[in-house]
């Protein structure tokens, strides 16, 4: 029987995360050929964990307490590389642990591998649930990240990674500042699924307008080669055009290359040791035994 780790990183949202395992629960009975296991990221949360249920059809459910808050990427680059060293398993899934990854289509994404059981699986993004001005800066973001990179990424961490997949980003530096830049970067075969991102469970979305850019820095700057590549062709261009374009092509020339700089800056997020340390931010891990009892 193929063994599935469900990866879900969790900071204070304990209610989203009750919500979900139940969710989970529901929509993987009755899935036949496979064994689920359930590993939590608890990222240095403020607020006491309440009593957490098992779901019955989770055979495992752990834990995993980190002593100083990393962030959401890092805490999903500590638990695949924690997980490839210390576990045994056929896929690993990751899912953002507040809603907005629906447990509904897990379904589609273990038809995909039952399908096509050595390839990974993206979840595609071909609907979002959030506001018109939060759409128009995801669409900014990927027309930015095509220019740049000539990667069209439309898909965040809602993924099914076959082991030997994940044994291979475990030890990549890009891993500990973007998953899908290094899934995108590594991996040119992988599958899809579409996917509708979700609402929230409770509670308002924790990604400000700085960390939102943060985000979409970090994914270009695992392809900050590429951009220094294709920013030389553009400023070319541009001084090749500047007769015609005059002004418009002094300040295009000077966005570039500060948007050359700032793509450098935030690859040094990209830290190697720390990735192969990040065992050491583990506190404890906490098995959770006990299953909800009907009324």
């Amino acid at each position: 029987m193929k063994k599935i780790i469900i990866l879900i990183p969790v900071f204070n949202d304990w209610e989203s995360l009750r919500k979900l395992l139940e969710e989970i629960d529901i929509n993987i009975k009755g899935i036949k050929d496979f064994l689920f296991e359930c590993y939590v990221i608890n990222d240095a949360s403020t607020i006491d964990q309440p009593k957490i249920n098992k779901p019955e059809n989770i055979n495992s459910l752990k834990i995993l307490n980190m002593r100083i808050n990393k962030g959401h990427a890092r805490c999903n680059a500590f638990g695949i590389r924690y997980l490839t060293k210390n576990e045994r398993f056929d896929y690993l899934i990751l899912m953002d642990g507040d809603g907005e990854d629906r447990p509904v289509e897990l379904k589609s994404l273990i038809n995909k591998i039952g399908l096509f059981p050595d390839k990974s699986v993206v979840a595609k993004r071909i609907k979002r649930s959030e506001g018109y001005f939060f759409k128009f800066l995801y669409v900014m973001h990927k027309a930015l990240t095509y220019l740049f990179t000539g990667k069209n990424i439309n898909f965040g961490n809602y993924s099914c990674l076959i082991k030997e997949d994940a044994d291979k980003i475990s030890s990549l530096p890009s891993l500990w500042s973007s998953y899908s830049g290094t899934i995108k970067k590594n991996f040119k075969n992988l599958n899809e699924i579409n996917s509708i991102r979700g609402l929230r469970y409770f509670g308002p979305s924790k990604m400000s307008l700085f960390k939102l850019l943060i985000h979409s820095f970090s994914i270009i700057a695992v392809f900050k080669y590429h951009v220094v590549l294709r920013s030389i062709f553009l400023l070319i261009l541009l001084s090749l055009f500047e007769i015609y374009l005059g002004q418009i092509s002094f300040f295009a020339q000077i966005l570039i290359v500060i948007f050359n700089i700032i793509i450098f800056l935030v690859s040094l997020r990209e830290k190697k040791d720390d990735l192969l340390t990040s065992h050491e931010n583990l506190k404890d891990i906490e098995e959770i035994t006990h299953e909800k009892v009907e009324n």
